[in-house]
């Protein structure tokens, strides 16, 4: 076997995160002392923040505009839509996402921390863990966040009492791990004052934990490929008929998950029929092994009917096709979604028509509880559906893959984006029995 070597952590490897916490805890203060600390803020953009900070009355730089980019954020001093920065030390490369903490705002923490491998949840240590703290530690297991930071904001304002931060550590630790939470590291700082966000604390000599960019700089992130079952999602079909390349038909598209290798028996779903791979071509160059996310060209040894949307994958580890699909969702549009709603259903590059069967349960983020046949979901609600889909789709459970096991509803009308879907059971919970679906007459019956 191949085996494949990944980056280690160094300046190549890239360390996708979000941010969440609860109103005022200081979100966007820790993401703008994370860039000014870090020597991420370009000069012209610090005096802008210097002027805006002056013009309201502030005498040092409010560094929560970095990021509270709207007028509507800037004048109320929330953060309202997901804002993404990119920056970079010489040990890694970062993509955040500063998501909004009010509850309305739900969908915009799902869509920020969707493909975070990291998420920071700020906790005011004065108030300790909330409600809202609650919320966004149930929705980062959710969406199996692999690694989760809670961050003690406003030590100062509580003298750097050790006993103020265990307390909350303690408590946040033992309600994110009955989520399943896999890792949790706490770390008490001050977002405005700079304590433990980039450089130690002096005035918190009990800590002997990394800061908060060293543990975003040294947390492990590359995982070998070859440990997830190859999944290659069809996005163009290459068939140039050139005197040069009279014969070549290729597969081009993103490995989703996984290693392919040349020579390998792989399946092609939902057809199901089967070929070998006999070449891989990556970046213009034959290649004897590719794996995710490198982007290439497959061919087969077989002549098959294979376009965009279907799934390549090795056979060994091949997904079962299924038109019934249990999911839990974040419902994300202002209009609801109900029993009987026609949809579309759009997984990896494959788009199909779908209806909406049944809603089982709501889930009440603040107690975990389910609210048993609600009916429809509206903005923000997470819950439990059951689709039936025109044709066959390759899905993973969520929780073996993020990428394979995750789609969206959208309205066939307009495009809308209606839901985030995330096959298989939520959280650690056993999948639901669900009755078989009636037929439906009105032409949407799969």
């Amino acid at each position: 076997m191949t085996t494949i070597n990944t980056v280690d952590a160094g300046a190549t490897s890239l360390l996708r995160f979000a941010t969440a916490g609860s109103v005022d805890d200081g979100k966007s203060t820790l993401v703008g002392r994370l860039l000014h600390d870090s020597k991420s803020v370009l000069t012209d953009q610090l005096e802008a923040v210097e002027h805006a900070s002056r013009n309201r009355g502030q005498e040092a730089p409010d560094l929560a505009l970095l990021t509270d980019g709207l007028r509507a954020e800037r004048e109320q001093g929330i953060t309202i839509d997901v804002a993404y920065r990119y920056f970079a030390t010489p040990r890694r490369r970062f993509i955040l996402a500063d998501t909004p903490g009010h509850v309305q705002y739900t969908r915009n923490m799902v869509t920020g921390a969707s493909t975070a491998e990291l998420a920071v949840v700020l906790v005011d240590a004065r108030n300790g863990v909330v409600e809202q703290t609650r919320r966004h530690a149930a929705v980062a297991a959710l969406l199996r966040v692999p690694h989760v930071v809670l961050a003690v904001n406003k030590m100062d304002l509580v003298d750097y009492a050790e006993p103020v931060f265990a307390a909350i550590a303690e408590e946040f630790t033992t309600y994110a791990a009955s989520l399943g939470v896999p890792e949790i590291t706490a770390i008490p700082i001050s977002a405005l004052a700079g304590d433990n966000v980039v450089t130690a604390s002096a005035n918190m000599d009990w800590y002997g934990g990394p800061t908060v960019l060293e543990h975003l700089e040294t947390v492990p992130v590359v995982a070998d490929p070859s440990d997830d079952p190859g999944r290659f999602p069809v996005q163009y079909v290459i068939r140039p008929q050139t005197a040069e390349h009279p014969d070549y038909r290729g597969y081009a598209g993103q490995i989703a998950s996984g290693v392919l290798r040349v020579g390998d028996a792989v399946t092609v779903l939902p057809s199901g029929r089967t070929s070998t791979i006999e070449a891989i071509d990556a970046l213009g160059q034959a290649v004897d092994v590719a794996w995710a996310p490198q982007s290439v060209t497959v061919r087969l040894a077989d002549d098959l009917d294979i376009s965009r949307g279907d799934l390549i994958a090795p056979t060994a580890s091949a997904p079962s096709a299924t038109q019934d699909i249990e999911a839990t969702i974040c419902h994300v549009a202002d209009r609801p979604l109900k029993v009987g709603d026609r949809v579309l259903l759009k997984h990896t590059t494959r788009t199909v028509k779908a209806i909406v069967k049944d809603i089982p349960s709501r889930l009440t983020l603040d107690d975990l509880s389910q609210h048993p046949a609600p009916g429809e979901l509206v903005a923000n609600d997470i819950g439990r559906i059951v689709v039936r889909t025109a044709e066959p789709l390759a899905l993973d459970a969520y929780a073996d893959s993020r990428r394979t096991g995750s789609f969206l509803l959208i309205d066939p009308a307009d495009g809308t984006t209606l839901t985030a879907g995330m096959a298989g059971t939520a959280f650690a919970e056993a999948a639901a029995e669900v009755a078989a679906p009636e037929a439906d007459d009105e032409g949407w019956d799969f």
